[in-house]
């Protein structure tokens, strides 16, 4: 381990190798402390839990330190710790970090905090349950400093004043950032049909995990306001356990309000979304199931380039670690735009890049950056520097005696630090024991960006014998296929009708493309529901 002390230079903040090239080339001599770091970790910067909190009876010592949101604003770096539970433990606070990297605990709470957003018709932030102006003066919705708030977003009809404030357990508020009054509207476990297990504290039990909001205003001005009322507020519950995995997805949820009636668009994980209110009108979410990472988009459009289909179109995208198969396990993979106009995305242990623009509904702007194993509840851009949240060590309730005090830290580095990381590998299904039909094809898989790749493609049921290019592998080289249609034939496999065989391809060195895709090519209905298909593509 090589620990670096960074010489802080006024007025600029440096970190990483760009401040040890500066310091040792006797570039300035406005120095005013050091900070030291470790491959980007700061400890004078990490927070914590008590070790031995003082809580209600009959409830949980402790619990978990992490990082739940980081915004900066007014010239500090505003930052929020969480426990698991409200009361399940104490230290947790907001936390104000100026430019030369020192910390100040600016509140306490014992609670559960991983939103954050600008509200632009006051120029005040909210994080947590807390309102920040310009001045960073803080006031506090005192209604839910016990309310586990995973998300929030804009309001549809009175966003000058009023938010959307998201419990990760359902319930969904309307706050007035005036009076700071929060009143409860829905409890999202009820109007989107989640079945609650009695005992959800295993790992086969179900229960709501809101992770994400956003809304997305139907008549923008392209300035951060709204020309009208309006448009449409999206949810996202990363509920999963093993039921999902054995039986089929049933616990999470991705789903929309219109501000009259609740829609459930997808019935599995989803923890991320994401959109401007400019600039391509492109909706993300993120999520997983059984099969693979899950990426879905939808053009907005806009007055001037109306959408080409209104429609969802969902992508898939390797796993590229089995460790955040859990809800509990993945806590709050983001989309965020780390650098101008381009989005950092966390999917299941792997960074990728992603723009924000999606040209007639075509997804070519994502690629792979690195995979980690690092948990990252938040991430933001402070002073040239890309800042990670971390949730490095927690006891749970005690029940992993071995971590001793719960405790998270910050990483520190610039963007582009994140192409050095681990190699993009992963795998992920098209289809999983699927019943085919002919002329079917699977949801597009993201090819670009990966190295040595193999598919492997199994049958079990009822095959046709004469089964010669039965399964055609399609490539997608430009990224535009899902608008234009034109998939592009790469290879026929010839398919071994019996349980117990699987077929590997395995693709030639150097050979890439944006997606790739399976397709049943068997004529005459030869196979219309008479046998289940797996297949799986695995990146090395």
């Amino acid at each position: 381990l090589t620990q670096t002390r960074l010489t802080m230079l006024c007025p600029l903040v440096l970190a990483g190798a760009v401040a040890s090239v500066f310091a040792q080339s006797g570039g300035g001599s406005c120095t005013s402390g050091t900070v030291q770091q470790f491959g980007g970790i700061v400890p004078s910067l990490a927070v914590t839990a008590d070790s031995a909190p003082v809580v209600p009876a009959g409830l949980p010592k402790r619990s978990e330190s992490g990082v739940g949101a980081l915004m900066p604003w007014a010239d500090r770096l505003f930052m929020i710790s969480y426990l698991s539970v409200p009361n399940y433990g104490s230290g947790t606070g907001l936390y104000s970090i100026d430019p030369e990297l020192k910390m100040e605990k600016i509140a306490n709470h014992t609670s559960v905090f991983a939103n954050r957003m600008i509200h632009h018709w006051t120029d005040q932030i909210v994080i947590g349950p807390y309102v920040i102006d310009a001045q960073r003066n803080v006031r506090v919705i005192s209604a839910l400093l016990n309310i586990r708030i995973g998300a929030m977003a804009e309001h549809l009809m009175h966003p000058e004043d009023m938010v959307y404030m998201v419990s990760m357990d359902g319930p969904f508020f309307e706050v007035n950032l005036t009076s700071l009054q929060a009143t409860l509207l829905f409890n999202l476990t009820d109007v989107l049909n989640i079945p609650i297990s009695p005992d959800p504290h295993t790992t086969g039990q179900c229960y709501p995990h809101f992770k994400d909001a956003l809304t997305v205003h139907t008549n923008t001005d392209g300035k951060g306001g709204i020309l009208s009322p309006g448009g449409v507020v999206y949810v996202a519950s990363n509920g999963y356990n093993e039921k999902d995995y054995t039986s089929g997805s049933y616990c999470g949820r991705l789903a929309s309000w219109d501000g009259k009636s609740w829609t459930i668009l997808q019935q599995t994980a989803f923890y991320g979304l994401a959109a401007r209110k400019n600039y391509g009108r492109m909706v993300y979410a993120s999520g997983w199931d059984d099969k693979s990472a899950i990426l879905m988009a939808k053009d907005q459009g806009s007055p001037d380039a109306p959408s080409v289909s209104e429609d969802w179109t969902t992508y898939r995208l390797p796993k590229a670690s089995h460790a955040f198969d859990h809800g509990w396990q993945t806590e709050w993979p983001r989309i965020r735009e780390v650098e101008t106009e381009r989005y950092l995305l966390d999917v299941h242990g792997m960074f990728y890049e992603l723009s924000p623009l999606g040209w007639q509904a075509s997804n070519f702007g994502v690629r792979p950056i690195s995979q980690h194993l690092r948990v990252v509840p938040d991430f933001a851009s402070f002073r040239g520097m890309l800042v990670m949240g971390g949730n490095e060590v927690s006891s749970i309730f005690d029940n992993n005696v071995v971590t001793g005090q719960s405790q998270s830290g910050l990483w520190l580095g610039k963007t582009d630090d994140l192409w050095s990381w681990g190699k993009p590998q992963g795998w992920g299904s098209v289809w999983k024991d699927t019943t085919v039909y002919d002329e079917m094809h699977s949801d597009p898989f993201l090819m670009t960006g990966f190295d040595k790749k193999v598919l492997h493609v199994s049958i079990d049921g009822d095959f046709p014998d004469d089964n010669n290019n039965a399964v055609a592998v399609q490539l997608d080289p430009v990224g535009d296929a899902m608008q234009t249609g034109k998939w592009r034939h790469f290879t026929y496999l010839n398919l071994i009708g019996d349980n117990f065989f699987t077929t590997t391809y395995v693709f030639p060195v150097g050979l890439s493309a944006h997606w790739v895709r399976i397709y049943v090519n068997v004529p005459g209905g030869g196979v219309n529901g008479t046998c289940n298909i797996t297949a799986t593509f695995i990146y090395t």
